[in-house]
């Protein structure tokens, strides 16, 4: 019933670590995942059984997991993958998708014409691999606002000028830039399309761009997302920039999330936009990812089978957790689904990295939380899935946890923070700090990073992306700043559009890729920073935010 492959677009269009980049890193990264035995349907329909009855996930035996945190009706597996085959398809993009866009292709010559086509439609191209850091500001704030400011003109010019839509990634394999040899993502999924919309609004808060024009860009945006093919009002994961057709079958809850959170920034910000954003955010129900026997969130739903993925965003520290708050404060789902997703799994969970300590029922709300925490050189904290900085910190870059949950995911952010700097530099022996999924250095490719010791599952340690040490600006700024500043001095990692996406800090190899969803983390990351946290506050000052924001205040992860 699994087709093995990477989500987005079809093998014989883009190298196939691009296509699944980042449906790879949600559906590995995100959750322990629950496997229902009975159901597996449509969202709102008649269940369906599994073509497999007894499947389990992430490297168990065809036997029953050791342990259930969930209740009878649910199994527990360890990751998104099946024992031999990997992560399971979100996609395996069909010949019979972007029509349009292969014939267009075929027409001009074939994909390489094509690329420098697509190329001369971007608003911009960089000149220079590599930047001197020594030309780089010494003062902080100064520092800050040219990072800011080339990331901004990165983010500006990689994108379609005609349609407004941000490129996937952009991969530079020469000195010059030679554009027959770049590696050009020419999708877009909409969880990158959410941050950008952000964005939009951080370029005009630092000055970058007026109010004008950043309304007629936004305006351009959001027409063009109009227009995208939708189901139920729901947009599918991937999208071809130049032609917009749709390059996915798949429905993604925690990428349509962070389209929501965008839109919502959007209409706080600008009155004008009030009426097309909402009405972008309200056709949109998620109600329809909700599993409510298991009071859990869906990965996603396949329209062409006409089901509902088998696996659920279970585990609370992960970035789906924004998702789930916007579901409730929309009123689409109840407020009992936050209540029901795992801090930590039980001590008989032996597959874990270290079984919880502290792990008791206690009530928050008038709800009923089993909480627990892990512990690391005397720190406590509620363990992500994998230990990457992006799983424990992007939801920042719209909430400010801190000041709405602050013995909770405020404080959880803090220790994160601290475990992946001091773990990196004394376990690791690295002089730089900051693992999350991205880029890899190595020629192609794509990688989850992390932690180990803060996940249930730990990543791999091989790599630092800028965006981590960004995100973990509200949290240790000094710190954040003198690393990002190493990174740019010890290794040839800052670009013309600022920072590459990760680099070997063993081997000092650089991936020299711009990714619009990891270029925008570290923009509005930035941006909080420098205006006092100006997307975290319209975020807030949305309905849908007040209606959930509440739901917060009271649980203590560490009582």
């Amino acid at each position: 019933m699994f087709r093995v492959g990477w989500g987005g677009r079809s093998a014989a269009r883009a190298p196939a670590p691009w296509g699944c980049r980042l449906r790879r890193r949600l559906v590995a990264a995100a959750s322990v995942l629950v496997l229902l035995i009975s159901a597996g349907g449509a969202p709102g329909g008649e269940p369906q059984a599994p073509e497999q009855q007894g499947t389990v996930v992430a490297g168990a035996s065809s036997a029953r997991p050791p342990c259930n945190p969930f209740g009878n009706e649910v199994w527990a597996g360890q990751g998104g993958a099946l024992p031999g085959v990997g992560l399971p398809a979100v996609l395996l993009a069909p010949a019979d998708l972007a029509p349009k866009k292969r014939a267009w292709e075929e027409s001009v010559g074939g994909r390489g014409v094509a690329r420098a086509l697509i190329h001369a439609r971007l608003a911009g191209w960089p000149d220079r691999l590599v930047v001197d850091a020594a030309s780089l500001p010494r003062d902080e704030r100064a520092f800050l606002e040219r990072v800011a400011r080339d990331t901004w003109r990165g983010l500006d010019a990689l994108r379609d000028r005609e349609t407004g839509l941000p490129l996937d990634h952009v991969r530079f394999r020469s000195s010059p830039l030679d554009v027959s040899r770049a590696d050009i993502g020419d999708y877009a999924s909409a969880s990158s399309l959410g941050l950008y919309l952000a964005t939009l609004v951080a370029a005009h808060e630092l000055g970058f761009v007026s109010a004008g024009e950043a309304v007629a860009r936004l305006r351009q945006l959001l027409d063009t997302i109009g227009k995208l093919e939708s189901y139920r009002g729901i947009l599918f994961n991937f999208y071809d920039t130049t032609s917009l057709e749709r390059t996915s079958h798949f429905l993604s809850f925690v990428d349509s999330a962070w389209l929501t959170a965008g839109l919502m920034v959007v209409r706080s910000s600008f009155p004008e936009l009030h009426e097309e954003a909402s009405r972008l955010i309200v056709q949109r129900n998620y109600g329809f990812f909700y599993d409510p026997g298991i009071q859990q969130m869906s990965h996603g739903y396949y329209v062409d089978r006409g089901e509902r993925s088998l696996y659920h965003y279970a585990t609370l520290y992960t970035e789906a957790r924004l998702g789930s708050l916007i579901a409730i404060g929309k009123g689409d789902v109840p407020e009992e689904h936050w209540y029901r997703m795992a801090r930590t799994f039980p001590p008989e969970c032996d597959w874990q990295g270290q079984p919880p300590q502290g792990r008791h029922e206690k009530q928050v709300n008038g709800h009923t939380v089993t909480g627990g925490w892990y512990e690391w050189k005397g720190l406590r904290y509620v363990p992500s899935w994998g230990g990457s900085m992006f799983e424990a910190l992007m939801p920042t870059l719209f909430l400010d946890e801190r000041a709405f949950a602050p013995r909770s995911l405020g404080r959880n952010g803090e220790v994160h923070v601290e475990v992946q700097r001091r773990f990196a530099l004394e376990d690791l022996g690295h002089p730089v700090w900051g693992m999350s999924p991205a880029a890899s250095p190595d020629p192609d490719g794509y990688r989850e990073y992390g932690a180990k010791p803060l996940g249930v599952r730990g990543y791999a340690d091989a790599a630092v992306t800028p965006h981590a040490v960004a995100l973990a600006l509200p949290f240790a700024p000094k710190e954040a700043v003198a690393a990002l500043r190493l990174l740019a001095e010890r290794y040839p990692i800052y670009g013309e559009y600022g920072f590459y996406d990760s680099v070997n800090p063993v081997t000092g190899e650089v991936g020299t890729v711009y990714l619009a969803l990891d270029q925008s983390m570290l923009l509005l990351a930035v941006a909080n920073h420098l205006t006092g946290g100006v997307i975290q506050q319209r975020f807030a000052a949305d309905p849908i935010a007040a209606r959930a924001l509440p739901l917060l205040a009271d649980e203590d992860f560490f009582d």
